[in-house]
């Protein structure tokens, strides 16, 4: 549909428009007369049209009984149908009936009329299939875009990595079979920030409860070469870049039954080292681990507002991230530079002190506690929920339109990576989350788990330690004596230790939490959202979280850890904000997933500036607009929907994997019109699924 509005057409067809039941005064009934004649009655006739005098409010109602289509039609009549057809009220109607918006919420900030908005939703949503690749032999499980937006990686139970070119129509960059690395599968990708490397997560070949995995990093310039590997697991930890130039991967540890603890290991991307005394990576964080959970699906978030809060808090003690039971107590200055630390581009830094106070109140002293939101089930099953936001999300949303707010996200094309040193990747970082999934009531995940971290040690030099003539005596040494100790009686060992002045070791009881806690690093903060989650996504400025979690029953009691509660087949998406680290949004029963709990899977979704779009197991993915919260469109395969991804330079393209094999590229229509596709297929419009619910 086209929105630009030709230029009035003249008298003539505003005349059609009107009634000509009774002659115009002065007009020859004969009908002779010369041009000036006819054109002075024209004018008279026009003047004294039936037409002329309806008012204002009647013609909103006849425009409002119209399709957008038609009444954009009409306006082309005349320069007054012209400006009617125009007014933001007709408008702000059409947008809510056409995309069943709530009528509380109001125009997006930053945006510039609810025409426009339609306009949006309409012709600027990826809906258009583009490109059908079918070069993947098996499952196609995710897909990431570069930083630049120029290509996409995608990873299959085929065992390959493959690069695409993300222009049209999309072809093969670089691919590689990771089965020559005793790889099962690919399962993950990841590009850096410079875009120079690509990280690719996999699952080894093992027995069928094996968790090892494996990373790879791979060089996407000038050749496909590997860099490095390094061990992960569980291998649904995933990892995930900390800088341009390191990235994190993860261990599990077994302590005792059931408990265990989760290392997480900062890597050098480049491990080409000149000495063998330097250090190519370094323990992070060793996190404890109760009811046979662990630490999942980690990712880190640019979070430049944590140094401002640093800041803030020089010279007195800084309260733990977790104590959110008491509201911090900060001036107006303060509050106001916390609210600022991560610039929203269309915040409204002059409103009136009244709705000061009301953001205020709703930012700072909402109670740490699960918030209750509105679902409303639909009558039209085939409509997915809509998001429900609190107001504190809608005064704080940011639509930066490809401007990135955060310095931390800046990413320069001409930037010379090459030059950066490895010691300034880290020294220059800005402060963080680490984000991950994990539990402590049952195995499955069930909590998001935040650390914050401010800075980051990395050794320069490995301590050489003894050589290696001397460890082998020290390795000896140790052997003979455990013969020796499993021959004494505890009394006997005891008494040794005593002879010898030394106190006998004592076994830590690995159950008892609190009395091994100082071994472990403290997680900051843990949100429990009471669902087995299988999905996380940042915002692109990393100020909101959004999460897949399918629910469990509600007050359902966990008996046995090893039993997690059965899972709704619907998901849920929740919508956590970074700077409070609360729930600000959630969508009820928004899609759908069919496996069971012990073999539930990753449902990736992704976010961009305008939008929200995830996978489903109902051969489906669908998208949702950030702001007004409604579901626009659901995309077709043939089998489940592993994962989607925009692309971060065009929110008008997405791409969407599926176990159906395919890769399928979805452009808007304005966009492919630009380019001049033929389009394979469409999406479905949920506006065009009306609710049987009367709409006045």
């Amino acid at each position: 549909m086209s929105y630009e509005t030709a230029e009035p057409s003249g008298s003539m067809e505003f005349q059609r428009a009107g009634t000509t039941d009774e002659p115009a005064k002065g007009r020859s009934r004969s009908g002779s007369s010369n041009s000036s004649v006819a054109d002075e009655e024209q004018d008279v006739y026009c003047e004294n049209s039936p037409w002329v005098f309806i008012p204002e409010p009647m013609f909103t109602k006849i425009f409002l009984c119209l399709d957008p289509r038609d009444m954009l039609n009409a306006g082309q009549t005349c320069k007054r149908w012209n400006k009617l057809s125009r007014d933001d009220y007709i408008w702000r109607k059409y947008f809510q009936r056409e995309f069943n918006v709530d009528t509380n919420i109001g125009l997006k900030p930053g945006a510039e009329s609810w025409r426009t908005e339609f306009k949006r939703l309409t012709d600027n949503v990826p809906m258009v299939m583009t490109d059908v690749l079918t070069n993947h032999s098996h499952q196609v499980l995710h897909v990431s875009f570069s930083h630049n937006g120029k290509m996409f990686a995608t990873c299959s139970k085929d065992g390959f990595i493959i690069v695409w070119n993300s222009a049209y129509p999309s072809t093969i960059r670089h691919s590689y079979d990771m089965r020559k690395l005793s790889w099962k599968y690919t399962q993950f990708s990841q590009f850096n920030q410079s875009d120079t490397l690509l990280l690719v997560s996999g699952v080894h070949f093992g027995s069928p409860h094996s968790t090892s995995g494996e990373i790879a990093v791979f060089t996407v310039q000038n050749g496909f070469r590997l860099k490095c590997r390094v061990t992960n697991r569980p291998y649904d930890i995933f990892g995930t870049w900390f800088s341009d130039q390191h990235l994190l991967s993860g261990d599990l540890n077994w302590l005792a039954h059931l408990v265990s603890s989760s290392i997480l290991w900062l890597n050098k991307a480049n491990q080409e080292v000149d000495s063998e005394h330097t250090p190519i990576r370094n323990q992070m964080y060793k996190f404890y681990n109760r009811n046979a959970s662990s630490i999942r699906a980690i990712m880190v978030a640019n979070c430049q507002w944590l140094g401002d809060e640093k800041k803030e808090e020089e010279g007195a003690e800084a309260p733990s991230t977790s104590d959110t039971s008491q509201p911090k107590t900060t001036n107006e200055d303060e509050e106001d530079d916390r609210r600022i630390g991560n610039p929203l581009s269309h915040y409204q830094m002059n409103q009136d002190q009244a709705m000061d106070n009301m953001y205020r109140a709703g930012r700072v002293f909402i109670p740490d506690i699960d918030l209750d939101f509105p679902y409303v089930p639909l009558e039209n099953h085939d409509y997915a929920s809509p998001i429900h936001y609190l107001e504190e999300y809608r005064r704080e949303y940011e639509d930066s339109y490809y401007e990135s707010s955060d310095d931390c996200l800046d990413d320069d094309d001409d930037q010379e990576d090459d030059e950066m040193s490895e010691a300034d990747d880290l020294d220059n970082v800005c402060p963080k989350y680490l984000i991950f999934s994990t539990g402590s009531k049952t195995y499955t995940p069930h909590q998001i788990g935040f650390k914050r971290i401010s800075s980051v040690n990395f050794p320069r030099r490995l301590d050489p330690g003894p050589t290696l003539k001397e460890r082998i005596a020290l390795r000896d040494r140790q052997r003979e004596l455990e013969v020796i100790m499993r021959e004494m009686s505890q009394e006997e060992i005891r008494l040794q230790y005593i002879l010898q002045n030394e106190t006998p070791p004592i076994e830590a009881n690995w159950a008892n939490y609190e009395a091994v806690a100082d071994r472990f690093d403290k997680v900051d903060k843990l949100i429990d959202l009471h669902g087995h989650i299988i999905g996380m996504g940042l915002s692109p400025d990393h100020r909101y979280l959004y999460v897949n979690s399918r629910p469990w029953p509600k007050n359902y009691v966990i008996r046995n850890p090893l039993e997690p509660p059965p899972i709704a087949q619907e998901i849920d998406i929740h919508v956590i904000d970074l700077m409070t680290l609360k729930k600000v949004g959630t969508m009820l029963r928004a899609h759908k997933a069919y496996t069971p709990n012990t073999e539930c899977f990753f449902i990736f979704l992704d976010v961009c500036d305008n939008y929200v779009a995830s996978g489903a197991e109902d051969m489906h993915a669908y998208l949702w607009d950030r702001y007004y919260g409604v579901c626009l469109t659901k995309y077709q395969h043939q089998d489940v929907v592993n994962s989607v991804a925009f692309n971060p330079r065009d929110n008008e393209m997405l791409v969407t994997t599926s176990d159906d094999y395919e890769i399928k590229v979805w452009r808007s229509l304005s966009e492919a019109k630009k380019l001049g596709i033929q389009p394979v297929g469409k999406a479905v419009e949920f506006r065009k699924l009306k609710s049987k619910t009367a709409w006045h």
